[in-house]
């Protein structure tokens, strides 16, 4: 088991590593500079704001310095167009972002896993066709059409729900039901392929025969090695929540971490970006070895061959 994690430990750094590079450099290659946008600023103005951002210094020892701040002092940098440290910035939106994930994963797995169980126990019925058919529907609609439509039909006739806003705990429920849609969906249909597949098995058919319930067989017998490919999937499935929040963010008003991230991009904050970007690489990479763990404990084989590796 511990040679099973410091694999995947070190697999997170090669994927941080390339994920700083490849952010650092195009934004780099964005054109217009960061205080483009600034009216009346003379040329030598802007050469000492470029000076006190660190901008001004050679590509190679920027590409060095950036890395080198966070380790060494936990810093990253300060935001061109914002003026604020970007670890306050993230600090203060991510509990937002944070919240609105948890939400949106406890609607998805209490959506999707419940729909992919009783699919695979009446398979090739028409509750397994309308549960595949909903699930279906939820991967095909994307969340800029189901939050408006929540927003027309539900916030605007269903008394504590509002259109917009972040203050209330009702405020939660809708971008999280709009959120965490998607992954209900791929959770219901995961569901339902692990659990047929453990249902073909021979120990199952055994359980059977000696006269289980199918209550008893579902739940001692196939819920174990069937959730496996959706425990599999909530580590990065978690993540993408908190990373791809911000189209949600931006329809429900929810002040959290993807307004920044959007912001980044459009104003060229190159720290602001790169500070954002290696924050959600971080939490992908931690919550895929949290899945990965939890994986490993569900099905023993899994750390066989990451030992084996």
């Amino acid at each position: 088991m511990f040679r099973f994690l410091i694999g995947r430990l070190l697999q997170g750094l090669l994927v941080l590593f390339a994920l700083y590079t490849i952010t650092f450099f195009l934004a780099k290659a964005m054109p217009g500079e960061p205080f483009t946008s600034e009216k009346n600023v003379s040329a030598e103005t802007k050469a000492n704001i470029r000076k006190l951002y660190g901008l001004d210094k050679p590509l190679w020892e920027q590409y060095y310095v950036y890395p080198k701040n966070i380790i060494t002092e936990g810093s990253f940098g300060v935001s061109t167009s914002k003026g604020r440290p970007v670890g306050d910035i993230i600090a203060q939106s991510f509990p937002n972002s944070l919240l609105l994930g948890l939400c949106a994963l406890c609607f998805a797995v209490g959506i999707g896993v419940p729909i992919g169980v009783l699919s695979a126990v009446r398979r090739n019925s028409w509750v397994d066709w309308t549960c595949m058919a909903v699930a279906m529907v939820g991967i095909c609609v994307p969340s800029f059409t189901i939050g408006p439509l929540l927003q027309i039909y539900f916030a605007a006739h269903v008394p504590g729900l509002k259109v917009a806003g972040w203050g209330s705990p009702q405020d939660v429920l809708l971008p999280a039901f709009t959120l965490g849609l998607v992954s209900a969906a791929y959770l219901a249909r995961l569901t339902r392929g692990g659990i047929l597949e453990v249902l073909s098995q021979d120990f199952v058919r055994t359980a059977r025969a000696k006269g289980l319930s199918p209550a008893k067989v579902i739940i001692k017998h196939s819920l174990r090695g069937g959730l496996i490919p959706a425990v599999a999937y909530l580590g990065p499935a978690f993540a993408a929540l908190i990373s791809g929040s911000f189209i949600v963010e931006t329809i429900f008003q929810v002040p959290g971490m993807g307004q920044h991230f959007v912001n980044a991009a459009t104003t060229r904050d190159e720290f602001l970006l790169l500070g954002v970007s290696l924050f959600f690489g971080f939490l992908i990479v931690v919550m895929n070895l949290i899945a990965d763990v939890l994986t490993g404990l569900l099905d023993p084989r899994v750390r066989i061959a990451g030992n084996a590796d």
